[in-house]
């Protein structure tokens, strides 16, 4: 337990305040050209920007600066974890993101379906998106490979995207990803960080020896590599850190996992926002925080396709009318990162924030963007001191001394 968790468990004061933040995953963009505008700034934004007009603009820094996070140390950050202290392979966050019940002796591994041609090089990482039906029925042939000593798990998660798991005592988790993050290239070979995982690096070798053979004529997804190889760790209940009763309305797996991992209560979001504002609605009294994510501003934002990144956050505009007529008592709207279309990747760029609330500072900037972040009361901040702010706008905390 940190000292800022020490703190805010002392400080805590329970009332019937209503939180929201919602996370418009990889926000944060950069202009085409010099003196342009970004993806927020382009987009129309009406509903974000009355927001902006009644509350207080930053810029968040997910790590450290300088750093690019994952979407896992990310988030722990929104959620007041610090990224550095608690790190989570990506693996374990979509275990549980799927519901799979991890155990004491299991490594849990992020899949990625993958391209190879014809020279055993990865000519597309995500395998053309292959659609989620397809994935299921890789899983199914990759779940009949055997490992002596060893149980094996293959479940799907999501287009492209699975779950690995390693069921055998004395395992560890630290071992490098397979992914080389860029094409043109073999994957990589599956090298421990330490001793200790020597024998999980093993296993992995076996496994993708066995899964070239699988899915050898299953192209595009010919081949898999493996990322955020990891075991769950102990980490403090969001409930006890905060006092508050929260709710994930999320779609994607690993994002539910996330919010499970800290223990919040995932809800079915269904498909769309629309869902995900529907199950709002009928929640609204039975919780005190609400964490919505919205993936679609990152995979546009990681496709390069500026334009679909704009109509992205529109869409997103269009629903905070939902959210605002609940009239929670703090709304916050940020990301977990940056993802600017002109990198096609995670960027370590500050990430917009907006805190609207009733007792905040009004800074005379009325429009959400990057620009007018920069000059907000906020400021830019660590991404896990945001929700001590939450919790003080909402009147949670306690006065801190004599």
């Amino acid at each position: 337990m940190t000292i800022v968790h020490d703190l805010t468990q002392q400080l805590q004061r329970k009332n019937d305040s209503k939180i929201v933040l919602l996370v418009a995953d990889g926000l944060g963009g950069l202009p085409l050209t010099p003196g342009g505008k970004t993806e927020l700034e382009t987009a129309n934004t009406p509903h974000l920007d009355a927001l902006a007009g009644r509350g207080s603009l930053g810029g968040s820094i997910p790590v450290l600066p300088g750093i690019t996070p994952g979407s896992g140390p990310g988030h722990l950050g929104l959620f007041g974890y610090d990224p550095l202290e608690y790190r989570i392979g990506r693996g374990v966050l979509e275990a549980l993101g799927i519901d799979f019940e991890l155990g004491p002796d299991d490594v849990a591994i992020r899949g990625n379906f993958c391209t190879l041609d014809a020279q055993g090089n990865i000519s597309d990482r995500r395998a053309g998106r292959i659609a989620s039906d397809i994935g299921a029925k890789l899983c199914e042939k990759l779940d009949q490979i055997t490992i002596p000593g060893v149980e094996v798990f293959v479940r799907p998660v999501k287009e492209y995207r699975c779950v690995i798991v390693f069921r055998a005592a004395g395992l560890a988790g630290d071992v490098h990803d397979t992914d080389p993050q860029n094409t043109g290239g073999p994957p990589l070979a599956p090298q421990a960080r330490n001793e200790q995982s020597r024998g999980t690096a093993e296993i992995c070798v076996e496994f993708l020896r066995q899964a070239r053979g699988v899915l050898k004529n299953d192209a595009p997804a010919n081949f898999l590599t493996l990322r955020g190889i990891d075991k769950l760790p102990a980490i403090p209940r969001f409930e006890d850190v905060y006092g508050t009763r929260a709710a994930a309305i999320a779609v994607y797996p690993m994002y539910r996992g996330l919010a499970r991992l800290v223990s919040m209560s995932v809800l079915d979001a269904g498909q769309t926002l629309s869902d995900q504002m529907d199950r709002l609605e009928k929640v609204w009294n039975d919780y005190d925080f609400f964490f919505i994510h919205f993936k679609y501003t990152d995979s546009t934002g990681e496709d390069g396709n500026f334009d679909a990144k704009v109509k992205r956050i529109e869409e997103l505009d269009a629903v905070i009318p939902r959210i605002t007529s609940l009239k929670p008592d703090v709304i916050a709207v940020t990301g977990d990162h940056s993802t600017p279309c002109k990198m096609k990747s995670h960027s370590w760029h500050p990430v917009p924030v907006l805190i609207a609330a009733e007792n905040c500072r009004y800074d005379n900037v009325t429009t959400f963007g990057e620009t007018q972040c920069r000059l907000g009361g906020l400021g830019q901040f660590e991404a896990k001191y945001l929700m001590l702010q939450l919790l003080a706008y909402a009147g949670r905390l306690d006065k801190y001394g004599a």
